[in-house]
């Protein structure tokens, strides 16, 4: 019987990920006009669904393998400095929620997980843009810091509150229908 949980918790965790990698291929389109390199993708959204399933570890483990997938194919070009920000940034998107929900399964718990995982992936994207993307432009913090009111903190709020809600709308339904596979 723990043989057959473990096989299908794999399953899931492969299937959420490569669920990711293709929305990440396929959508990413600009936000906030004039600032075309802030890009939204969806890709955060299988991995809260897999964080909310399956606990706080599997939903890392998940964003791990989505991370080091992205990095080697559709973000490629942003290298090591990608891969450190997208998985520390959505680290926090994705633990804050999955901690709460998982002590307390209610619509309530996942609404106020959800809130506080997009305000503390908004917060730690300050310091994460401030340092590192003036190294990865090469423009410095001072070019960086000018762009946080008028661009940075924005995307980052819009991109993650357009997950959270995404993942709200689909996980609220589908939870119950999927308790039963991901009891474990």
């Amino acid at each position: 019987m723990k043989k057959n949980q473990t096989v299908i918790k794999t399953a899931i965790m492969a299937m959420l990920t490569a669920v990711s990698i293709v929305l990440v291929y396929f959508i990413h389109l600009p936000l906030i006009p004039g600032f075309a390199f802030l890009e939204y993708d969806p890709a955060d959204i299988p991995v809260l669904i897999g964080a909310m399933m399956l606990g706080p570890v599997s939903g890392l483990i998940i964003l791990l393998a989505v991370c080091l997938i992205q990095a080697v194919t559709v973000s490629a070009s942003s290298g090591i400095i990608g891969f450190f920000m997208h998985f520390i940034a959505s680290s926090v998107l994705i633990l804050i929620p999955s901690i709460i929900y998982r002590r307390k399964k209610s619509i309530l718990s996942l609404i106020l997980g959800l809130v506080l995982g997009v305000i503390g992936m908004t917060l730690v994207m300050i310091p994460l843009n401030l340092v590192f993307t003036g190294i990865f432009m090469g423009t410095g913090v001072k070019a960086v810091a000018s762009l946080l009111i008028p661009a940075i903190i924005p995307f980052n709020l819009a991109k993650a509150s357009i997950n959270a809600a995404v993942t709200f709308a689909v996980f609220t339904p589908i939870s119950k229908v999927l308790e039963k596979y991901t009891k474990i």
